[in-house]
Formats: structure tokens, C-alpha cells, sequence
């Protein structure tokens, strides 16, 4: 009785962690993240470090080229080095 009691919260665990990391991929649009997140079980480790790891990578990546003031910004940082 009791390790199916360990077996339920683990999958419950599961679950929820599963379902918040792939809602994420889903609104970066990174399909390769959805994808793996989906296929690979991996009682939660791999979902949380998407939330918390990579996908924050991604938005400040996202943010950083989606700004083009940061192109001239990079092009003046140069430009004072030289």
C-alpha cells in the first residue's frame, strides 16, 4: 500500500510540473523544448529546469533580439573600446 501511495504523489509530481513547463514551451514557441519535455519522463527534474533555467534564458534572448536599440547599443559599446 505504501508504494503505491510513493507512485501516486511522484506521478502527481509529475503531472504538474510537466504541464507548467510545457504550457511555457509552448508560449516561447520552443517546439524542440515542447517536444523533449513531452517524450521524456523524467519525474520533473528536466521540466524544472526548463522553467527555470532555459526558458528565462529564452526570453531574455527573445528580448535582446527582438530590441533594435541593442544592435546600436552594441555598435556603440565597440566603438568606444577601439
Amino acid at each position: 500500500m505504501k508504494g503505491y501511495l510513493i507512485l501516486f504523489i511522484l506521478i502527481v509530481w509529475t503531472i504538474i510540473w510537466k504541464g507548467i513547463a510545457l504550457w511555457k514551451a509552448a508560449r516561447l514557441s520552443h517546439k524542440w523544448w515542447f517536444i523533449t519535455i513531452l517524450i521524456l519522463n523524467t519525474a520533473g527534474i528536466l521540466d524544472i529546469l526548463y522553467i527555470y533555467v532555459f526558458s528565462e534564458y529564452g526570453k531574455l534572448k527573445n528580448k535582446l533580439s527582438s530590441n533594435p536599440n541593442n544592435k546600436d547599443l552594441s555598435q556603440n559599446d565597440q566603438g568606444k573600446e577601439n
